[in-house]
């Protein structure tokens, strides 16, 4: 079967209104491919089409199961979101017993993919670049965005396993150290020795965790500027790329925003001199963040939130180097050294956001 042909089946097996008149490569994302699918008809919606990476989201039911039951608490709210199709045969892939509504992904066992359909917002757009004003409606709204799933009935899994647990990922690369699967330590043995002196420093929410002092709640964990849907006026109509919303520590969504959003260059860009943190952007997305976050934020989780614009570039640069020293077998690469180009820009990053710690602790002195 053709690939275009192999698309039209895929489609085929959810329901949807219309005929497909063209599909299309849509976004960039690392870890899934999306297409978008067009309808011949101007009154029925277009698709997006996605295959989902079932070697990083390796419970695909548990995705989709976590994916519906954040999507109809917030539709339950009146807040615009994500819809999914079902199948158009319930018996194509399991359903999701007990939860109250059917699967909303299929398994093509010729192909061992994954795929599921959810319809395409109109009049919307993502950007990749952050202003200090957006930057303020993007820390309001992943804070609301985490409030309203405060109450949510149902427990989320983990559709990635300690996706954010910083202990993890610093095992990983002592791991890849130890097996250099691609012989690249050597390489990259000044790297390490920067990096592992912070180990200890960069562990804390874990050990907080351990004695009870820092909760878990459901986070978005990818909150990158371009993961929200703004419309024409430049407002945020909505929280996109959902496939991480399970439960994490808050910094998750704080300190991952901030990772790409104040950094002055692109996370792969090689100006290294170029890369500094921008404390304008901080400054209006932790005034956005504490606004829509202050009715569930701890005093504790609000004192370690200059840690956590540190510790997702450190955490960053760790699986970026990780994934180097493995062979590039988990992030997508445009060229050899594509990994370590982002390792190294993270690296800068990082530094640049512990030389601000004392500044970002002063701003939230003033703030609250």
């Amino acid at each position: 079967m053709k690939n275009e042909e192999l698309l039209r089946d895929i489609i085929s097996r959810f329901k949807h209104e219309g005929m497909v008149a063209e599909i299309k490569p849509l976004g960039s994302g690392l870890i899934n491919d999306t297409l978008l699918v067009k309808t011949a008809e101007a009154d029925k919606p277009d698709y997006v089409l996605q295959r989902i990476n079932h070697a990083i989201f390796t419970d695909v039911p548990l995705l989709q199961r976590n994916i519906e039951s954040v999507t109809r608490h917030l539709r339950a709210k009146g807040v615009p979101t994500l819809t999914f199709m079902p199948l158009a045969s319930p018996l194509s892939s399991p359903s999701f017993e007990g939860h109250g509504f059917p699967a909303t992904f299929y398994h093509d066992a010729s192909t061992d993919t994954y795929w599921r359909l959810s319809v395409f917002i109109p009049e919307t757009v993502t950007v990749s670049d952050v202003t200090p004003a957006s930057s303020y409606d993007c820390g309001l709204s992943f804070a609301r965005f985490e409030a309203l799933l405060t109450d949510m009935p149902e427990q989320l899994g983990e559709t990635i396993p300690d996706f954010h647990n910083m202990e993890l990922r610093l095992r990983q690369l002592r791991e890849a150290v130890a097996a250099d699967a691609a012989g690249r330590v050597g390489e990259v043995q000044g790297i390490l020795d920067d990096l592992l002196p912070y180990a200890d420093e960069m562990t804390q929410a874990e050990r907080l965790h351990r004695e009870g002092k820092l909760p878990k709640r459901i986070c978005h964990c990818d909150t990158k500027v371009n993961n929200m849907l703004f419309d024409k006026a430049g407002r945020v109509l909505c929280v996109i790329d959902l496939d991480t919303v399970m439960p994490s520590f808050i910094f998750s969504d704080y300190g991952d925003f901030l990772r790409t959003a104040a950094n002055t260059v692109a996370e792969d860009s090689n100006d290294y001199d170029a890369i500094h943190f921008r404390m304008d952007i901080f400054e209006a997305f932790t005034r956005g963040y504490v606004e829509g976050a202050r009715t569930f934020l701890t005093p504790q989780e609000t004192d370690l939130l200059p840690y956590a614009a540190a510790l997702f570039p450190y955490m960053q640069c760790v699986r970026f180097l990780t994934d180097y020293i493995n062979g590039d077998t988990y992030y997508k690469i445009q060229y050899p050294a594509h990994n370590l180009v982002r390792t190294l820009n993270q690296q800068r990053l990082f530094h640049e956001a512990m030389n601000h710690q004392d500044e970002m602790r002063a701003f939230f002195q003033r703030l609250l």
